[in-house]
């Protein structure tokens, strides 16, 4: 029996057609799916054939076999196609499963890499700012932050970029239950200077740390959000102010705004619309 022969026997006529169009089918299939999540609200067998560039007999076939697996439903009083719980339950999944941490490393590493500074990764623990991962500088004078260390929201270019996001109601009640202490003579240390700085920091994308915390460092600082669009997580880059002067900071808070926009899109996450400043 030649190698051809071999290779073939056992299979049944036109197989390797039959698995092509498996393929179309599941690519069509999967191809509707990502229609039907785009619209909330269902979309008509129509509507989903016309999006999809399909025939509405094609279309309806790959939606009553998305159907008998749970993937689709078909509201029976309007008649619209809607995603159902088991694409809900892949999705979560994901979101379960993702590891923001793991994620930013490599974005810290290229921070460092363009700026020639030290790249954070931190998170909200209450009225704090936690420090869980760090790009270091390979300059000899630089800043480093202990991993697990903490600085106030109000005075850190990670806390702030974290604070500026928050629903009005939780802005509210850290400031109320927090307080403003003043870590050094250029932290906003009243509420009325916070608000107006939370305000610029949503209407440019990123925070400025400008010796708040520390004097001679200087910080600049962006969200990463979650899929409702929540603050996740907050990325900077620090450094002392000779190489950071104020002349720098808006170069570099792009770049930060540009990468934290790029691992909020990579964890599934979205950036929200700028929202009106936080209190009265």
């Amino acid at each position: 029996m030649s190698e051809v022969k071999r290779r073939t026997a056992g299979r049944p006529a036109g197989s390797g057609k039959s698995a092509s169009g498996h393929s179309q089918s599941l690519v069509r299939g999967l191809n509707l799916l990502e229609r039907l999540a785009a619209s909330p609200g269902g979309l008509a067998l129509s509507e989903v054939a016309e999006q999809a560039d399909l025939a509405p007999s094609t279309t309806h076939r790959l939606l009553q076999a998305l159907q008998s697996q749970g993937f689709v439903t078909q509201d029976s009083e309007l008649g619209v196609w809607k995603i159902d719980v088991k694409t809900f339950r892949i999705g979560n999944s994901f979101l379960e499963a993702r590891d923001f941490v793991a994620t930013s490393r490599p974005f810290l590493r290229r921070l460092t890499a363009l700026t020639g500074e030290t790249a954070n990764l931190g998170i909200r623990d209450g009225g704090t700012a936690v420090f869980l991962a760090q790009s270091e500088s390979s300059q000899m004078m630089r800043m480093i932050t202990r991993l697990g260390s903490r600085a106030p929201l109000h005075a850190s270019g990670v806390g702030k970029a974290l604070m500026a996001w928050l629903p009005d109601d939780e802005f509210e009640r850290i400031l109320a239950e927090q307080g403003l202490a003043r870590v050094t003579e250029n932290t906003l240390h009243t509420p009325e200077t916070l608000r107006e700085g939370m305000a610029e920091i949503r209407r440019q994308g990123f925070a400025c740390d400008r010796e708040e915390h520390a004097i001679g460092l200087q910080c600049v600082a962006a969200c990463i959000h979650d899929e409702h669009g929540i603050p996740l997580a907050a990325i900077s880059v620090s450094g002392p102010k000779a190489r950071i002067p104020e002349s720098r900071l808006p170069e570099l808070g792009e770049l930060v705004r540009t990468t934290a926009a790029e691992i909020t899109a990579l964890l599934g996450g979205r950036v929200p619309e700028p929202p009106a400043s936080p209190g009265p």
